[in-house]
């Protein structure tokens, strides 16, 4: 039998223990640029991985493709090899009319309103992240002086449901939550944090978010400035990877203590 995982196509050794996680498989040369000594390693499907280096560890970039169920997937066979600290960096649509496009959202929180994590836990479970990686993220932020907000976001498996609402046969229940989860304060919609999140707590190990808003159709709709952000993913990316700094420097220190 292959020592490789099956669907991202890596072995032992050729991953490290954290893990920036985009969804495009086009972004992760990108973010690989980042690092030290950067090479890709694997591209089969959705998943392309490189990695390379944070000081002297080890760092890896692996694409997760659209939704829940690939990424899943990722986070399973990343975390078979080892991988233990995982920073998900995408894309989302704001969902109060507030926030401006370009700025990044932190969840502190998921809501479950997907079908992969029902096959890890039960609904009752919260999708929450690490909270000292989440820390990391918006003190990374803060210090780099890019707008930011903290809270809950709203996961789903269909891209046109929450696009075309009124096209699908069950538009009413649709409708209904939409307007549900923003009057409880939701800030964005995105498609895989929750899988991300449950996973991780499933397997034991760490995930958090940050994400880049690109658009907001309620701001549109209550605004009307027709605000865009461009597809430029810097913003998220500087800010994941200086929140991955800072956790690998303090796991080193919980280290040194450790073994003292």
């Amino acid at each position: 039998m292959s020592e490789r995982q099956f669907h991202i196509q890596c072995a032992p050794g050729e991953v490290g223990q954290y893990v920036f996680l985009p969804g495009d498989p086009g972004r992760t040369a990108m973010i690989a640029g980042y690092l030290t000594d950067a090479r890709k390693i694997a591209r089969n499907r959705e998943f392309t991985t490189y990695t390379g280096k944070i000081g002297d560890t080890p760092v890896s970039v692996t694409s997760t493709g659209i939704g829940g169920p690939s990424a899943a997937i990722a986070m399973e066979e990343l975390a078979a090899l080892g991988a233990h600290t995982f920073i998900r960096i995408g894309t989302c649509g704001g969902m109060q009319p507030e926030l401006m496009p370009g700025s990044l959202i932190i969840p502190t929180g998921a809501i479950r309103m997907e079908g992969t994590t029902q096959e890890y836990l039960p609904l009752a479970f919260p999708a929450v992240p690490d909270f000292s990686l989440t820390q990391h993220l918006a003190c990374a932020a803060q210090s780099l002086a890019y707008p930011y907000h903290t809270g809950v976001v709203q996961c789903k498996d269909s891209f046109y449901g929450q696009h075309d609402p009124e096209s699908m046969p069950i538009c009413h229940t649709l409708l209904d939550h939409w307007q549900a989860w923003k009057a409880a304060g939701a800030l964005a919609s995105e498609m895989e944090s929750a899988a991300l999140f449950i996973v991780a707590a499933a397997r034991h190990v760490r995930c958090a978010t940050v994400l880049q808003m690109l658009w907001n159709q309620e701001r549109e709709q209550v605004i009307r400035d027709d605000a865009h952000a461009e597809n430029d993913m810097t913003h998220a990316v500087e800010t994941a990877v200086h929140a991955m700094t800072a956790a690998i420097e303090e796991d080193l220190r919980q280290h040194c203590i450790k073994n003292a």
